[in-house]
C-alpha cells in the first residue's frame, strides 16, 4: 500500500495525452480514420507520436482546398464549411468508406470509428478567435450500430498554433472517453478537459446518440456543461435536442423571460404572450428573425446547495411541451446575459420580468465587483436600446397592483430609475389577466407536495396532465386519494 506523508502534494491521476493515445494504439480492435480540416492534423499527430499507430489509423487526411472537400463530401448550399452539417457528412462518409474497403471477414473483431473536425482558428487580425465542430462515430462491438458524439468548441487562446495544439488534445480526449468512459457520460464529459483548462477553450454544445447512449437526455448533458464551468450558457429546443446558441442567436432579435418555472404557470405564459406582442410592435422587429427564450439560471436550479437533475429535467420537459426554446445560464446578473447576447447580435433585445425581479436589479450588492458599480452595470444592461417589459405584481397583503408607476426602489436609486422609466426603457404590460395574479410557482409546488386540490387550474392547458402522467414534482396519486 502506498503511504501518504504529511506535506505530500497530490499529483493528478489524469493520463497524459500521449498515454491516452498509446493505450488506444495498443488496442488491436480499435481501428478507424481521421479527417481534419482547418487547423492542421493535430489530433492524429498525437497518435502518430505516441507510437504503434499502424494498428489504429486506417487513414488520415485533410482536404483543405474547398474544391477537393466538395468533391469528397459534397457541396454546401450555404457555402459554409465550419458547420454541424459538414461535420456529419464527413463522419458518415468516412464510416461508409471504411466499411466498404475493409473486409469484415478479415477483421471480425475490429471496432471501426471515424473522427472528424472542421474548424477555423484565430484570424490574422486577431478579431475572431475561432471555433469548430468535432465529432466521432464509433462502435463498441463489431456487431453493434455506431454511436455518435458531436460537440462544438470556441477557442479562447490568441495564437493559432496554441489553438491547434488545444484541438489536438481535445480530439484525443474525445476518442479516449468514447471508448473507455462511455458507461459514465458525466465522467466522459469532464474528461474532455483533461490536460486542458477553461481559459483555452469553451465547449458550448454536445450531443450523444446511438445504442450505448439511448438512455442519455442531452438536455442534462447541456446542464452539466454549465455546471462544470465549460461554458456560461447552453440552449435546447422544443424537441429536447441541444442547440448551438451562436447559431440560434446570430443577428436575431431576442426576447428573454427568466424564471424558475417550477412549474411553469399561467402567469409565465401570460407574461410571455403579452411581452411577445409588445416586442413584435417594436421598430425593426419581425417575427421571422425573432428568438424567444425561457432562461433558467444555475442559481434557480440549486436546491439545498445542490442541483437536482431530476427537478431540472422536469422543468425542461414542461417548457419543451409548450414549444419553447430553453436556455440555461450562469449569469445571475442581467447585464451579463445581455453582454452574452451582444456577442452574436446587434439587433433588438428585450427582457420580460415581474416587478419583484425588476426591483432586485437596483440592489447594489450585485455590482460590487464592477469598478463603475451599478452605473456601469446599467450602461451594459440598457445598451443598444434594450427594453424591459414589466409584468405587474399583486401585493398579497394589501391587494395593491404594483406597476412601473408605483413600485418602490431604494431612495438612492429613485433618480436612476426615473431616468430609465421616462426614457421609455421600462414598459408596463397592461393587458394582463387580473384573475391570475395570485398564482405563484412555489404555491403550486407546495400544493402538489401536500396533495391539495386546485393547482391544476393555475397551470397552462395540458401541463397538469403531464405532471400527473409522469409524476413530476413529487406528484403522487395516493396523496390526493387520501383527501377524498
Amino acid at each position: 500500500m502506498t503511504l501518504k506523508l504529511k506535506g505530500d502534494i497530490e499529483i493528478s491521476d489524469i493520463p497524459p495525452c500521449t498515454t491516452k493515445a498509446l493505450k488506444i494504439n495498443l488496442n488491436q480492435n480499435i481501428y478507424g480514420t481521421f479527417a481534419e480540416i482547418g487547423a492542421g492534423q493535430e489530433t492524429v499527430r498525437n497518435f502518430f507520436r505516441a507510437g504503434g499507430a499502424s494498428g489504429t489509423i486506417a487513414k488520415a487526411m485533410s482536404a483543405y482546398d474547398k474544391n477537393f472537400s466538395d468533391a469528397i463530401y459534397g457541396v454546401e448550399e450555404d457555402g459554409r464549411y465550419v458547420t454541424e452539417e459538414r461535420l456529419k457528412k464527413m463522419l458518415h462518409y468516412e464510416i461508409e468508406l471504411i466499411e466498404d474497403r475493409l473486409n469484415r471477414k478479415k477483421h471480425p473483431g475490429k471496432m471501426f470509428f471515424s473522427y472528424a473536425n472542421t474548424v477555423t482558428t484565430i484570424d490574422f487580425a486577431k478579431k475572431f478567435k475561432g471555433h469548430g465542430w468535432i465529432g466521432l462515430n464509433f462502435q463498441l462491438d463489431p456487431l453493434e450500430d455506431y454511436n455518435e458524439i458531436i460537440l462544438h468548441a470556441r477557442f479562447k487562446e490568441t495564437d493559432a498554433k496554441l489553438q491547434q495544439e488545444t484541438l489536438g488534445v481535445l480530439g484525443v480526449n474525445l476518442i479516449y472517453g468514447a471508448f473507455y468512459l462511455n458507461d459514465n457520460p458525466k465522467e466522459l464529459l469532464k474528461s474532455l478537459y483533461d490536460n486542458l483548462h477553461e481559459v483555452q477553450l469553451e465547449i458550448d454544445m454536445i450531443n450523444f446518440s446511438g445504442p450505448r447512449f439511448s438512455y442519455i437526455d442531452n438536455r442534462l448533458m447541456s446542464l452539466l456543461l454549465v455546471k462544470n464551468g465549460m461554458t456560461n450558457a447552453v440552449m435546447f429546443g422544443p424537441d429536447g435536442n441541444n442547440l448551438l446558441p451562436a447559431q440560434q442567436l446570430y443577428k436575431a432579435n431576442i426576447l428573454t423571460l427568466r424564471g424558475s418555472f417550477r412549474p411553469v404557470t399561467k402567469v409565465n405564459m401570460d407574461m410571455y404572450k403579452l411581452a411577445e406582442e409588445l416586442f413584435l410592435k417594436e421598430n425593426k422587429v419581425d417575427k421571422k428573425n425573432t428568438k424567444i427564450i425561457f432562461e433558467i439560471t444555475l442559481t434557480n436550479l440549486i436546491s439545498e446547495g445542490e442541483i437536482n437533475e431530476r427537478d431540472f429535467l422536469e422543468r425542461a420537459e414542461l417548457l419543451c411541451s409548450l414549444g419553447q426554446n430553453v436556455m440555461i445560464t450562469n449569469f445571475q446578473e442581467y447585464y451579463k446575459l445581455v453582454e452574452y447576447f451582444s456577442e452574436f447580435t446587434k439587433a433588438r433585445m428585450a427582457l420580460a420580468m415581474g416587478v419583484s425581479s425588476f426591483v432586485q436589479i437596483f440592489d447594489e450588492k450585485y455590482y460590487r465587483n464592477l469598478s463603475g458599480g451599478i452605473l456601469e452595470a446599467f450602461g451594459k444592461l440598457f445598451y443598444k436600446d434594450l427594453k424591459v417589459y414589466l409584468y405587474p405584481l399583486k401585493d398579497q397583503r394589501t391587494g395593491e397592483i404594483k406597476t412601473s408607476e408605483n413600485l418602490k426602489v431604494h431612495p438612492r436609486m429613485k433618480e436612476l430609475y426615473k431616468f430609465f422609466k421616462y426614457n421609455g426603457k421600462v414598459v408596463d404590460i397592461e393587458d394582463y389577466n387580473p384573475e391570475i395574479l395570485d398564482i405563484f410557482s412555489r404555491v403550486v409546488l407546495d400544493m402538489i407536495a401536500k396533495g391539495e386540490k386546485g393547482w391544476e387550474d393555475m397551470l397552462p392547458k395540458g401541463i397538469s396532465e403531464i405532471i400527473k402522467n409522469e409524476r413530476l414534482f413529487g406528484y403522487s396519486k395516493r396523496k390526493f386519494e387520501k383527501l377524498t
